[in-house]
C-alpha cells in the first residue's frame, strides 16, 4: 500500500476523501494544518502528499517548500477551491506534479495520483539503476555505494551512502542538524548527533583529496556540503 500524507483543514470532506482513498489501497494520515503535517514529513516518509493550498497556522504552498527541503523527492498535489491562474502557475512552479481544483470526482484523484506515482517510480528505478554522481574528481556509484577516483575505489556503508547522496542534493546550502538526522537517522536525539559526527568524519577523510569539496559545521545551526567548481 502506497502511503499518503492527506493535509485538509475541511474534516468533514477529508473524511470522505480518507474513506475513498484507503477503499482503492492507499495507507492515509490525515492531518488538518501544516505544521502538524511538517512535524509529520520530518520523521516519517510518504510516496505521495495532497496538500490544501487554504489551511490555517501554514499554507499549502509553504508546506510544499519546506517538504522539498525535507525530500526533494516526494511528489506533492496541490488541492484548492481557488480558480485563479495565478495560484496555479505558483503552485506548479513549486514543482507541484498536480493542481487539482474543488470540486472535483474522488475517481478522478485517484487516477492522478496513480499516474504521479507510477512516473515517480519509472524515474526512481530509472536514475538507480545507472546514476553515477560527478562529485568534483570523485565519482559516486549511488547503485554500488562506492566512492571512485583515479582507479581506487572507496567502498561505503549504507549509512554513509545515504548521508553523500543526502549532501549532494543539498550541496551549498547551509542544512540544520535535526533536519538531516530526521532525514537519514529517523531521529534527532543526542545518539544520532553523536553518530552523524562520526559518519561526516569518515565523509570528510574519503573526499579530502579534491579540495574543491569541503563539510562545515557552524556552531548550534548546521552543516553544509560546498562543492565547487
Amino acid at each position: 500500500m502506497k502511503k499518503i500524507l492527506l493535509v485538509e483543514d475541511d474534516v468533514d470532506f477529508s473524511i470522505v476523501l480518507q474513506q475513498y482513498l484507503q477503499l482503492n489501497h492507499f495507507d492515509v494520515t490525515v492531518v488538518e494544518n501544516g505544521r502538524k503535517a511538517l512535524d509529520l514529513l520530518l520523521r516519517n516518509t510518504y510516496d505521495i502528499c495532497v496538500f490544501d493550498v487554504m489551511m490555517p497556522e501554514m499554507d499549502g504552498f509553504t508546506l510544499a517548500e519546506k517538504t522539498i527541503e525535507i525530500n526533494p523527492e516526494t511528489p506533492f498535489v496541490f488541492l484548492t477551491a481557488k480558480q485563479l491562474m495565478e495560484d496555479k502557475i505558483k503552485g506548479l512552479q513549486l514543482g507541484a506534479d498536480d493542481y487539482i481544483v474543488k470540486p472535483f470526482e474522488a475517481e478522478e484523484l485517484i487516477l492522478r495520483l496513480n499516474n504521479i506515482l507510477k512516473r515517480s517510480e519509472s524515474n526512481f528505478n530509472r536514475n538507480h539503476e545507472k546514476q553515477k554522481i560527478q562529485l568534483g574528481n570523485y565519482l559516486f556509484d549511488t547503485q554500488r555505494m562506492c566512492l571512485e577516483l583515479n582507479g581506487k575505489t572507496q567502498q561505503l556503508t549504507e549509512k554513509e551512502a545515504a548521508l553523500i547522496h543526502y549532501f549532494y542534493h543539498h550541496k551549498n546550502q547551509l542544512v540544520k542538524r535535526e533536519q538531516i538526522l530526521k532525514a537519514i537517522w529517523k531521529t534527532d536525539d543526542f545518539f544520532s548527533g553523536r553518530s552523524m559526527d562520526v559518519y561526516i568524519s569518515k565523509i570528510r577523510k574519503y573526499l579530502q583529496e579534491d579540495t574543491r569539496i569541503s563539510i562545515e559545521s557552524t556552531r548550534f545551526i548546521g552543516i553544509e556540503f560546498k562543492l565547487t567548481t
